[in-house]
């Protein structure tokens, strides 16, 4: 992996971490966090696999952008596709008033955020 991928695989897992931690938090969870550093985690993960790829990257947000960059270099990626979409609403919107998720919701984006890490981590070997 290069050096810059792995930078920006170093900050995906930070993300996850946490995602994670705050999921698990009892008193006061903040739901919204949750659903914010997974689609960041997942962001930044595609990113990694873009640079891997040579290919160039864009100052989006927009998941399946960037997904539909990666996936004909990489066609593994497009299993992704359905958790990038249900995380791909939590880039911008839910950092601020008028939105806010549900435990549900940050538990899907969980689970989404789990996906597009472990695609990652096969292709990176890691």
């Amino acid at each position: 992996m290069n050096a810059l991928s792995a930078e920006w695989v170093e900050k995906a897992e930070s993300d996850h971490r946490a995602a994670e931690r705050e999921m698990r938090v009892r008193k006061e969870p903040s739901y919204d966090v949750v659903c914010f550093h997974a689609q960041q985690c997942a962001e930044k993960y595609l990113k990694a696999a873009l640079l891997e790829h040579q290919l160039p990257l864009r100052r989006i947000h927009d998941l399946e952008v960037l997904l539909d960059i990666l996936v004909p270099i990489n066609p593994g990626w497009e299993a992704t596709r359905t958790p990038l979409l249900l995380l791909n609403d939590y880039s911008v919107d839910i950092r601020y008033p008028g939105e806010t998720a549900t435990k549900d919701e940050a538990r899907a984006a969980v689970g989404a955020m789990r996906t597009v890490r472990d695609q990652a981590r096969q292709d990176f070997g890691l």
